[in-house]
């Protein structure tokens, strides 16, 4: 409770409030061994186990309060589908975490080559929509709300496809799975310009997106990866868009320099996390309701839980920042066009250091008053390190 914080005032209120509701989902492949497509670099400490990802994902939770939840991906996590499930829901109670959104791989296999819910060939578009649908089952058993979509589908060079032909087998594809939906699941449709198709994306941005989600149903909403941008792109007017339309399922976390970098939230430009969160916090209740919060960065250089533990109390203090916005004054000041002042009153919530707040915040519920110091003193770490170390080497050659 509030009054049980020190401080008191407002600010606190505020923050308490928000900190209070906030979670976001850690992505069970942040801790595993990641890379570029120029290489792999191997850490001693990475999970090398669906079951080291959860102990992982746990230490994280346990640390932060914030992360309940750890996004699968079925491929890499649920190799053999819903005999799997078992094992998932053994995990869950062992280490106290759940399992979260279910993320389909429609990128990875050789016959994907030339897309797969848009391949020309009918036979591989139904072995896409075999997938989505066994996702689907898996997500059902598990309880598990969000099954989240990223089509890596497109073309490198002009005239080679037809890009309207391949919309038609998009949608055809896509509302099968959505028609296949639990009573309380839903399909999040990720977008992406570029990469790993560098002339034509299939699902190249939120309109695109979006329109495949009316096409599909109600239970089909638009998740928004930060990355997945051009340069100088007004992600919170996208958001505030998506918001206005009933349309906004979720996001995937994470911060760019040049392009889809899929660095550390907060780390090149907090400042545009806290106009994301502010558009999220100026919603109604039942409108930030429904919107997910995940993270999915690639770990290459950072070790792997302490990067996600930066990233969760990276997330809590912007979020605590945006809490602070004085809304019925910028409202006011917005209306009367003051633009300085409104510049101001925005500003400042910013500038606010929050972190003595979030820090007794934390105590109060009796979590670490440093989750980053507290990792580094517990010797987690080193012990992860010691035990994964000949595994993770052993794993070097298969980069080759």
């Amino acid at each position: 409770m509030a009054d049980s914080l020190s401080s008191g005032g407002r600010d606190v209120e505020q923050v308490v409030a928000a900190l209070d509701g906030f979670r976001i989902e850690l992505p069970s492949w942040g801790f595993a061994n990641t890379g570029t497509r120029f290489g792999k670099f191997v850490q001693g400490g990475a999970a090398t186990t669906i079951e080291e990802k959860f102990a992982d994902a746990a230490q994280v939770n346990a640390l932060t309060g914030a992360s309940p939840t750890v996004a699968l991906h079925v491929l890499w996590d649920l190799p053999k589908g819903k005999a799997d499930v078992p094992e998932i829901k053994r995990l869950e109670q062992r280490f106290g975490v759940s399992a979260g959104s279910i993320n389909p791989n429609l990128f990875q296999d050789a016959e994907y080559k030339y897309g797969s819910i848009a391949n020309p060939s009918a036979e591989i578009r139904g072995n896409a929509l075999a997938h989505l649908l066994d996702s689907v089952e898996i997500g059902r058993e598990l309880g598990s709300k969000d099954v989240s979509l990223w089509i890596a589908d497109g073309s490198n060079y002009p005239g080679t496809q037809s890009v309207r032909r391949r919309i038609e087998w998009m949608e055809a594809v896509l509302k099968s799975t959505h028609d296949a939906l639990g009573e309380d699941q839903r399909m999040l449709i990720e977008y992406k310009p570029f990469e790993p198709a560098f002339y034509h994306t299939d699902i190249a941005d939120w309109g695109m997106a979006l329109e495949l989600t009316r096409r599909c149903g109600p239970k089909a909403k638009v998740l928004v990866d930060t990355g997945h941008h051009y340069q100088g792109t007004n992600i919170e007017q996208i958001v505030a868009w998506l918001l206005h339309l009933d349309a906004l399922g979720g996001f995937h976390f994470n911060d760019r320099k040049y392009a889809d970098d899929d660095l550390t939230l907060g780390s090149i430009d907090p400042y545009q996390v806290f106009r994301i969160f502010h558009e999220i916090l100026s919603a109604s209740v039942v409108e930030r309701a429904n919107v997910a919060f995940m993270i999915d960065q690639s770990h290459n250089l950072k070790g792997k839980v302490e990067a996600m533990v930066q990233t969760v109390v990276t997330a809590q203090e912007l979020y605590a920042k945006a809490a602070l916005v004085d809304r019925a004054k910028l409202a006011q000041l917005q209306q009367e066009c003051r633009l300085v002042e409104a510049e101001e009153c925005f500003r400042s919530a910013f500038w606010t250091d929050v972190r003595p707040m979030v820090k007794e915040w934390r105590l109060a519920r009796g979590l670490a008053a440093d989750p980053l110091q507290e990792l580094a003193a517990s010797g987690y770490v080193e012990k992860i390190t010691s035990e994964r170390s000949a595994k993770n080497a052993a794993s070097v050659s298969s980069y080759a």
